[in-house]
């Protein structure tokens, strides 16, 4: 029976931060604020007409070389992104044609913040069953498209805001000031090491809460999937109920990594490395409080970089990493909640 493990991981940021102060010039907030209610002090943003295939390339380079593989090796994409290229057809298929590596199965996955522990899954079922031998995992999300404001030279301090831009900004900041951009691309396949292994893994779903975060406009409920109404009252915003999600996570995160762990028969005190969804500061504080587990062993980048959603924790696995931190023997727990909702962990020795 083969056994998953990461064979390489890579990451790529793009363009300069972007600190809490220039989010002051396009709405009604402060540096102070969002530091205070996420944890917040900057974030990323890829320049006007990059997709998330984009981002991808970079990344998954990176993640080929720590690998010592090339594209060619590559035999299934697994893409993850609740911001694609395209509302159809999905990115997979995009970054195998950037990698040179057309035909390669691509399958996309819509499990939002969610998705490694589900992606890691797949993965694994792939793997066992013979169907592929080395799956290139990709998180990558480009939240600057549903950003609220219309002028970007005002974000970088050329000119200022118009009243209607700063009033509809102010109106969506409980959701903006949460996200940046980002890839994060994980190379998996068959462990030379036997104890290396995906050790466990649980998955969730509840539709119930679909509500808490989403964007109403675009979907197929309506004909059309899209017109002028929706755009005016501001229906491809995402909306979030930020009470509900918060609740939710600091209940389920806990549980699930519980979960995980008891599936595996270890203990919290086994595991080297908690891996949290970078969502939210306040959240991650509270689940480690419930865990009770050590501040040093759950990382944290969301002060620089915001929430990139699925390549959240894949960017953070990679510098922890590239930086000799988190290495080969030891038990790491990867977890995460995102819309829909979906939650899950994963168990795995490096």
């Amino acid at each position: 029976m083969p056994n998953l493990t990461i064979l390489g991981s890579g990451s790529y940021i793009p363009g300069e931060p972007v600190p809490n102060e220039h989010l002051a010039r396009v709405m009604d907030t402060s540096a102070e604020w969002i530091r205070k209610r996420t944890g917040i002090d900057a974030r990323h943003f890829a320049e006007e007409g990059t997709g998330a295939s984009d981002l991808a390339v970079p990344a998954c380079r990176a993640a080929l070389e720590a690998a010592k593989l090339g594209p060619e090796d590559v035999d299934y994409i697994l893409f993850n992104t609740m911001t694609p290229d395209y509302l159809l057809p999905g990115s997979g298929t995009l970054l195998g044609a950037k990698l040179g590596i057309p035909g390669v199965p691509a399958l996309d996955l819509r499990q939002q913040c969610a998705a490694i522990p589900f992606s890691l899954q797949v993965a694994d079922g792939l793997l066992a069953v013979g169907a592929a031998r080395r799956i290139l995992l990709v998180g990558a999300d480009v939240h600057s498209g549903f950003m609220p404001w219309s002028d970007w030279d005002a974000l970088h301090g050329n000119g200022a805001a118009t009243p209607d831009d700063f009033r509809r900004a102010t109106d969506h900041r409980g959701v903006s000031v949460l996200f940046g951009d980002g890839a994060g691309a994980l190379v998996l396949g068959d462990s030379e090491r036997p104890a290396s292994k995906l050790l466990a893994v649980k998955v969730h779903s509840d539709g119930r809460l679909h509500d808490a975060l989403r964007i109403s406009a675009g979907g197929f409920r309506h004909r059309p999937y899209l017109d002028a109404g929706m755009l005016e009252r501001g229906e491809h915003y995402p909306t979030m109920n930020g009470k509900d999600l918060f609740r939710a996570a600091v209940q389920r995160l806990p549980q699930v990594v519980r979960e995980v762990c008891e599936a595996a028969s270890v203990t919290l005190a086994d595991v080297d490395w908690f891996i949290a969804h970078q969502a939210n500061d306040r959240i991650n504080q509270s689940v480690k409080e419930s865990l009770g587990v050590p501040d040093e062993k759950v990382p944290s980048n969301i002060a620089r970089l915001g929430n990139t959603s699925s390549a959240t924790i894949p960017i953070l696995l990679d510098e922890l990493m590239r930086s000799g931190r988190v290495h080969t023997g030891q038990l790491v727990c990867l977890f995460a909640l995102g819309a829909g909702l979906n939650w899950g962990a994963a168990l795995m020795r490096l």
